[in-house]
């Protein structure tokens, strides 16, 4: 599903020479590599604050409870997504009230999102899945409306463009109160190891940030929050700071391959394509098709036998997921999830795929949805 080595041998020199400056210093936490790697994504991103942290789900924990969100307050999150985006709600003991997704973009639906709302809800945690942003014009005029902060999952979005009704283009992560993103090995921007980070322009905020991921301290040994221990190494910021230059040719590359795919599927009637979200860029976390009369497990094993994986994301939706089960959920009950759970399927999507992979990829699917 990735290339990881042919990318890494791309870049070799730089990635190697960036960890052994690290291992010569010694300064292996909170050195000048996390430093450094923090204001050059301050100035990728246009945000005032970068908090590194330990990984993606951390950054969400973390926003949470910097936030002051406290137990029974709700917070509304898609069912469509990865478990971490309902998990530390439920760890800090928030009640997840999940929503339906739109059934083109496979985002969280505004609408939904509305008809949730109670006296009760406090936040709202749209997840930017597979590589392009949620409407977040609709949602943070819900967010005003309602007095909610708006907590931005783009793991899966990093790099993208949103143009905002006002004709201001914003990266995803940047535009509610608080975003988070992972630098998961396989993410667009990613490290080798686990790591993440937090944006904000809200002074106030980021200061209380940086005090839950370092033991609730601003002066050390003085515990002024409750807080966790999650940083980003030194090793890993070093890492990401030689990637980061490299983040947008990364995403014109999955672009290109993305088009290619789109080329060769589009027009048949048994494959869905992804849409793109006219507000939004769309960096290609994923290439994800929506399948229609087509058996997905054999499809999956056809596949497999021509050396192509093929993923599913996501399976089970989380108000279906056993740790999640809640009577005031049941099956039919966010139909669009449901449906894209039985039938969507994910292909190779990486910067290294080239016109042959791409080219054997889509005619094995194709040879075998004409033969099925």
């Amino acid at each position: 599903m990735v290339d990881l080595n042919t990318q890494y041998e791309k870049i070799r020199p730089e990635i190697d020479t960036a960890i052994n400056s690290v291992i010569t210093s010694a300064a292996f936490i909170n050195g000048p590599a996390v430093k450094e790697f923090q204001a050059n994504l301050e100035n990728y991103l246009g945000v005032k604050h970068v908090i590194p942290c330990g990984n993606g789900t951390d950054a969400l924990q973390v926003c949470m409870m910097a936030l002051g969100l406290k137990a029974g307050d709700e917070v509304i999150a898609p069912s469509f997504t990865f478990i971490a985006t309902a998990e530390v709600i439920a760890l800090l003991g928030l009640v997840p009230v999940l929503v339906d997704v739109d059934p083109d973009t496979f985002n969280i639906d505004p609408v939904a999102i509305e008809k949730a709302i109670t006296s009760r809800t406090r936040a709202i945690v749209p997840v930017h899945l597979f590589g392009q942003s949620a409407d977040m014009d609709a949602i943070m005029k819900l967010a005003e409306k309602h007095h909610l902060y708006v907590i931005e999952d783009a793991c899966q979005a990093i790099g993208a463009d949103y143009k905002t009704g006002n004709g201001k283009t914003q990266k995803a992560g940047t535009i509610g109160h608080v975003g988070c993103t992972s630098f998961f090995p396989s993410k667009n921007l990613g490290c080798y190891g686990d790591g993440g980070a937090i944006f904000t322009n809200d002074d106030q905020l980021a200061a209380k940030l940086r005090s839950v991921v370092n033991h609730g301290m601003t002066v050390r040994y003085f515990h002024d929050d409750i807080g966790v221990n999650s940083r980003l190494d030194s090793i890993q910021a070093a890492v990401l700071k030689v990637k980061l230059k490299y983040l947008d040719q990364y995403a014109s590359a999955r672009q290109k391959a993305a088009s290619a795919y789109d080329k060769a599927f589009s027009g048949n009637p048994h494959l869905k394509i992804p849409a793109h979200f006219a507000k939004s860029s769309h960096v290609f976390h994923q290439y994800t098709l929506v399948l229609n009369g087509v058996d997905r497990n054999k499809l999956i094993e056809s596949l497999n036998s021509n050396a192509i994986p093929a993923m599913i994301y996501y399976p089970v939706p989380i108000h279906l997921q056993k740790a999640y089960l809640d009577p005031r959920y049941k099956p039919g009950d966010f139909p669009v999830t449901e449906s894209l759970s039985k039938s969507v399927i994910s292909l190779p999507m990486h910067t290294e795929l080239d016109d042959e992979q791409i080219q054997h990829i889509t005619s094995s699917l194709l040879e075998f949805i004409n033969n099925q």
